[in-house]
């Protein structure tokens, strides 16, 4: 039962668990930037922190999302892994403008907001994802 629900949601249950990941090498990153390095408090150190983050984390998801989620089978990976950091792009200034309205301005907290942030970020990039990067690959491969 466990089984075939799983083999039926393969790509989403796989997404979700290396979203989770994602969200978790983020947030660490960003953690580790803002409890030791750089101040939250500071709007351009808070966006250093962010964009920091952001490489780190949409690298670990470029290679579970082609290996586990979506199982890319595309030959040009340069090509492929441009158009996801492309895409990934746009969600980082979503990202951004959430941190600088919610932190910046309103003064909420910096790792609350950056949590309440990641599912709005981890659902954009499942959309972008499927609609845009993998979905062209499996196309060019048939």
């Amino acid at each position: 039962m466990i089984i075939k629900l799983y083999n039926q949601n393969k790509e989403i249950i796989n997404y979700l668990i290396f979203g989770i990941l994602t969200a978790i090498v983020s947030l660490t990153t960003y953690y580790a930037l803002v409890l030791t390095i750089l101040n939250p408090n500071n709007p351009i150190e808070l966006q250093i922190a962010n964009i920091i983050s952001w490489i780190v984390c949409v690298t670990f998801a470029y290679f579970t999302n082609r290996k586990y989620v979506f199982i890319s089978q595309d030959k040009h990976i340069l090509k492929e892994a441009c158009r996801f950091y492309l895409s990934r792009l746009a969600v980082l200034l979503l990202d951004m403008l959430l941190m600088y309205i919610l932190v910046s301005r309103l003064h909420y907290n910096d790792k609350i907001m950056k949590i309440a942030i990641q599912i709005i970020i981890t659902a954009a990039n499942y959309i972008l994802s499927k609609l845009l990067i993998f979905k062209q690959t499996k196309k060019s491969n048939n």
